[in-house]
């Protein structure tokens, strides 16, 4: 009770919901279908096969609004930060896909991710400001607390279902974060994304208009439990696990196998005693729906029985292939020669792995509560982290989407506890692969009343980046007594970024309406550079935004950095004639400077970008 009189207006609502649920819309009523419904005369605004939602214009607005922001290295916080590949990146992961765009253009082979699921109970990130400035924004995602961790409040909104656009926000939240994660991803790449059944539907919709409806490739099934709820109506035992390719038919060229177990040999004997070894055998016939005249004939058995295929369907070969076959004694027609014939497929054709399936059991793959006690085991017993994925389920999706000698990068912009990188790691060190990953987790705050907290992880990034620490703690102690060829030669490193304002001033006109105005603007902007920013910051973010990713070789000199063995140079500290000399001998592609080391020598300027070009070097002032 909560001492309010009867809501007429409420009560006729909930009763038309009754009568004519096909009318509402997040809760809403939409008139054009309300007169349809009641067969009145009308046409449809813009009818058309399409998705749309409640600020999914203003979504378009958030992905093509450009970034300045930058990431910082922390070496503190990394493993060995100059001899590794694998990369831990914490910051908002809208903004951290915006900044990676140059640098990872087409280069990703996997993305895995766990979004929130919108159940109505959990809080993310959506625009829902869109008349605030790129500024605010920045400010209210960077809103921190005295500590200087990233608030919930200032970030976070929890999409309540009672909101009246429930959906439309968790797809404004979406849209955006997909649309720059298939920029990533290589031309046979591939992401999943996992989802229960309240967005499924919306999903595999919007995954259509990013992606394009041809180049889905799958939608998994994972028994993410084994338990019964008595709680609901019924026990929910499964998710989804959504699955598209950036070109479907080249990522099914490099799909992977999963590998043969035992229990699947076992089906293999050889009851014929053929030289070619132990086979199973498979159908020959096959549903009718979409065959040609030539897959309807009989077959004569060796023992003389004369055989059609079944009502409904045909065989799956014509009959000269099915002629070949027989010769080929590929054909089983059971001992006595009177059987249904099937196809013999042999162990040593298939012995190097087996096509997937698209049920997950959670025998193969595990359950959120066999996750949880690993995730327990490898933190000494405490609870750090909910519903986590099971590793050996990650370890599956990455199996089949990429090659293990291939350096091939596998990314992950909702890591949370990073388990994309503990299956990452793990599944290198199963068959001495060379992947490596990209995971990206804003610095949440975790609850003051939880586990983490108290065990001292202030964010969800801290118990990601330790897990990491721990997984290659765990693999380097499995690694010891062991002969040198017996070794895991994986990248057991990983180098820590954040996600940071740009370390150079931004030019901004807005604002400004007179000449004293514009005279107080310039004179801020006569340096470049802001008081905070390091040499090692400005290197970083000129090599992002001049599309360098984050492994490249840098090797220091006494007055340049050298870029990939030389292909570009950067100098921050110093430039004089003898420094551009020696960086004429370097012959890189591409020279970047700061403006502010020319000291207003226009002529060292002038000549030193006549120089460049005289010999086809490209030369950025910034």
């Amino acid at each position: 009770m909560d001492g309010k009189s009867l809501d007429i207006k409420q009560e006729k609502i909930e009763r038309l919901k009754e009568l004519l649920p096909e009318v509402f819309t997040e809760e809403k009523i939409d008139w054009e279908k309300l007169k349809a419904a009641l067969g009145e005369d009308v046409e449809f605004k813009n009818e058309r096969y399409v998705l749309n939602w409640a600020g999914k214009s203003d979504a378009f607005k958030v992905l093509q609004a450009p970034t300045t922001a930058t990431l910082v290295p922390v070496r503190n916080e990394s493993i060995d930060f100059n001899d590794t590949g694998n990369v831990f990146i914490e910051g908002e992961n809208l903004e951290v896909l915006k900044v990676l765009q140059k640098s990872y253009f087409g280069k990703i082979k996997m993305i895995d991710i766990d979004p929130p699921y919108n159940t109505g109970n959990d809080n993310f990130i959506y625009p829902d400001r869109f008349s605030e400035t790129k500024e605010e924004y920045l400010e209210r995602i960077g809103d921190k607390d005295e500590s200087g961790y990233i608030t919930r409040e200032g970030l976070f909104r929890k999409n309540s279902k009672d909101s009246g656009h429930y959906h439309s926000n968790w797809l404004s939240m979406m849209y955006p974060r997909l649309f720059l994660a298939r920029n990533l991803l290589r031309e046979d790449g591939v992401i999943f994304v996992s989802i229960d059944d309240n967005e499924v539907h919306n999903l595999r919709l919007l995954m259509n208009e990013v992606f394009g409806e041809e180049n889905f490739v799958a939608t998994f099934i994972w028994e993410k439990r084994t338990t019964r709820e008595n709680r609901r109506v019924f026990s929910f035992n499964h998710d989804f696990i959504v699955c598209y390719a950036r070109i479907k038919e080249l990522f099914e060229t490099s799909r992977g196998l999963l590998p043969m177990t035992e229990e699947g040999r076992k089906r293999y004997k050889n009851p014929d005693n053929d030289p070619r070894g132990d086979w199973q055998s498979v159908s020959l016939n096959a549903m009718a729906g979409h065959a040609t005249p030539a897959q309807f004939y009989t077959i004569t058995t060796p023992g003389g029985r004369k055989l059609d295929p079944p009502p409904g369907r045909c065989w799956s070969v014509t009959q000269s292939e099915l002629q070949r076959l027989i010769a080929d004694k590929r054909v089983w027609f059971g001992k006595d020669g009177n059987n249904v014939p099937r196809r013999k497929v042999f162990l040593s054709e298939v012995d190097e792995g087996l096509t997937p399936h698209t049920l997950w059991k959670a025998a193969e793959v595990g359950t959120t509560d066999n996750a949880s006690k690993a995730l327990l085991n490898l933190f000494g017993g405490e609870s750090l982290f909910e519903t986590p994925k099971p590793i050996e389920l990650v370890k599956r999706m990455t199996a089949i989407s990429t090659q293990h000698d291939c350096g091939d990068i596998v990314l992950d912009f909702f890591a949370g506890s990073a388990t994309t990188a503990h299956a990452v790691l793990d599944l290198n060190k199963q068959d001495n692969g060379t992947r490596k990953f990209i995971m990206v987790q804003l610095p949440e705050k975790c609850d003051e009343k939880s586990e983490a907290f108290k065990a001292g992880y202030k964010t969800i990034a801290d118990i990601g980046k330790e897990r990491i620490r721990r997984v290659i703690k765990k693999i380097k102690e499995d690694d010891e007594g062991k002969l040198p060829f017996e070794k895991t030669k994986q990248d057991l490193e990983f180098k820590v970024f954040k996600l940071k304002p740009s370390n150079f001033k931004i030019w901004q006109g807005d604002g400004i309406e007179n000449g004293r105005q514009l005279e107080k603007h310039l004179q801020l902007h006569l340096d470049s550079i802001k008081k905070d920013a390091s040499e090692e910051y400005m290197l970083y973010e000129l090599l992002l935004k001049s599309g360098r990713n984050l492994n490249s070789k840098i090797e220091s000199t006494d007055n340049y950095y050298r870029i990939n063995d030389g292909k570009m140079v950067i100098t921050i500290s110093k430039i004089d004639e003898k420094i551009v000399d020696s960086i004429l001998e370097v012959k890189p592609q591409i020279f970047i400077t700061l403006d502010k080391l020319f000291e207003n020598n226009d002529q060292l300027k002038t000549n030193t970008a006549l120089q460049m070009k005289d010999a086809g070097i490209e030369f950025k002032v910034v």
